[in-house]
C-alpha cells in the first residue's frame, strides 16, 4: 500500500508499505478515506514533538471504510467509520474508571504508533465508531473537534457563563463553537488579526486581539474588572497558560486544552483567593465523538467553513512540507484518501 512516511523531522515521502494483514479477533481492517492534519503532524514534521521515534506515519484524525472485520466484531464489511485514535489499555487506573482518554500506557495513532496516512490501517474494533450518516470527509472533522467539545463538558459550564477562549486555531475554534453549543457567551482571544477576523466574520464570535493591546487590560475592559467565568486555554503557549490564570473571575474555572513541556507558574495567593477550578483535559471520550457527529448532522457545525485546505496522499508529501510555514489563511486541511 501507499503511505506517507516521516523519515526524519523535515523529511516526508510516499512510499510502498507492507498492506496490513487479516485482522485479529477484535479488530478490523479499514480503508482510509479522509485524514485530517493536525498541528501534532506538523510538529512530528518540524521535529518538535518530544516523545516520538521517527520513522513514523502520522495521521490520526481519520474516517474509512471496514474492509475486513476479525472475530467477534459487530461491524458490517463496508460500514462507513469515524476512528478514535486512542488506543488504551483497558486495565489501568484510568481505564477502570471510565476514562481512557487518559489511559497510563495510552497509544495514539501517528503518535506512538504508526497512523492513518496510508491506504489501510488495522484498529481495535472498541475504537471504530459507525459514522450514522455522515459524509467520509465530514467524519474526519470529529475527533479535532472531540478535543473542544471534551475540553467544554469537562469544565461543568452552565449556560450563560461569561467564556473566553485563548487561541484561535482549530482546537481554540472547536472548544469555542462548542462551548456556544453548550450556551455558554463566547468570547476569542488571539494575537493573529487574520484568525480573529475568521473567527469573527465567518463564525460570528466576539473577539478581542491581543496584538493591539494587554490580554490583562483587554479582559479587564471586556468584563468590567470581573474576568470571565471560565477560561480555555488553547495556545499551547507557556506565557499564554500562565497569564490565563489573571483571567479567571472569582468562583471561576479554568481548563487547559492544550499542553506544554515546561513547569506552569502561577501565583498561590491570587489562585485561593478567587477560589479557582483549574481543570486539565486530554484527548476526548466516545461521548464527545457523539456529540460533535450529532451536531454535524444538525447543522450546527460550519464544517465547510473550517475545511480550507485539501490534498492528495501523493501530494501530501509537498503540500504539508508548505503548510508547515505557509499559515496565511489556513485553518484545517484535509488529505483525500480513497474515493
Amino acid at each position: 500500500m501507499k503511505a506517507v512516511v516521516c523519515r526524519s523531522p523535515g523529511e516526508l515521502v510516499l512510499e510502498d508499505r507492507p498492506a496490513p494483514g487479516t485482522p485479529p479477533s477484535g479488530w478490523a481492517l479499514v480503508a482510509v478515506s479522509h485524514v485530517g492534519i493536525c498541528g501534532t503532524d506538523y510538529h512530528i514534521f518540524e521535529g518538535k514533538h518530544p516523545f516520538l521515534a521517527y520513522p513514523r506515519i502520522m495521521g490520526h484524525e481519520v474516517s474509512g471504510t471496514v474492509i475486513e472485520a476479525g472475530e467477534g466484531v459487530d461491524l458490517s464489511v463496508g460500514e462507513p467509520v469515524i476512528i478514535n485514535p486512542y488506543l488504551a489499555c483497558g486495565k489501568c487506573i484510568a481505564c477502570r474508571q471510565g476514562k481512557p482518554n487518559c489511559c497510563v500506557r495510552i497509544e495514539v495513532l501517528g503518535v506512538h504508533r504508526d497512523g492513518a496516512m496510508c491506504e489501510r490501517i488495522l484498529v481495535p474494533a472498541q475504537n471504530l465508531y459507525p459514522a450514522n450518516g455522515l459524509s467520509l470527509a465530514d467524519a474526519a472533522a470529529v475527533e479535532f473537534l472531540a478535543i473542544g467539545a471534551h475540553a467544554v463538558r469537562r469544565s461543568l459550564a452552565q449556560p450563560g457563563a461569561r467564556t473566553l477562549v485563548i487561541g484561535a486555531g482549530p482546537i481554540g475554534l472547536g472548544t469555542a463553537l462548542f462551548a456556544r453549543i453548550a450556551g455558554l457567551d463566547v468570547t476569542l482571544l488571539d494575537m493573529s488579526a487574520e484568525r480573529l477576523g475568521f473567527a469573527a466574520n465567518e463564525l460570528g464570535f466576539a473577539t478581542l486581539d491581543g496584538s493591539q493591546a494587554s490580554a490583562t487590560d483587554l479582559v479587564r475592559e471586556a468584563t468590567g474588572g470581573e474576568g470571565f467565568d471560565v477560561v480555555f486555554d488553547a495556545t499551547g503557549n507557556t506565557q499564554s497558560v500562565q497569564s490565563a490564570f489573571a483571567h479567571v473571575a472569582h468562583g471561576g474555572t479554568l481548563v487547559l486544552v492544550s499542553v506544554v513541556k515546561d513547569d506552569i507558574v502561577f501565583s498561590d495567593p491570587e489562585f485561593h483567593k478567587r477560589e479557582m477550578t483549574l481543570i486539565g483535559s486530554r484527548n476526548a471520550l466516545r461521548a464527545d465523538f457523539d456529540h460533535v457527529a450529532a451536531s454535524i448532522r444538525d447543522g450546527a457545525v460550519p464544517l465547510a467553513k473550517l475545511i480550507t485546505h485539501r490534498t492528495t496522499l501523493g501530494e501530501t508529501p509537498r503540500d504539508l512540507a508548505r503548510w508547515a510555514h505557509e499559515k496565511s489563511g489556513l485553518i484545517k486541511a484535509v488529505i483525500e484518501v480513497g474515493s
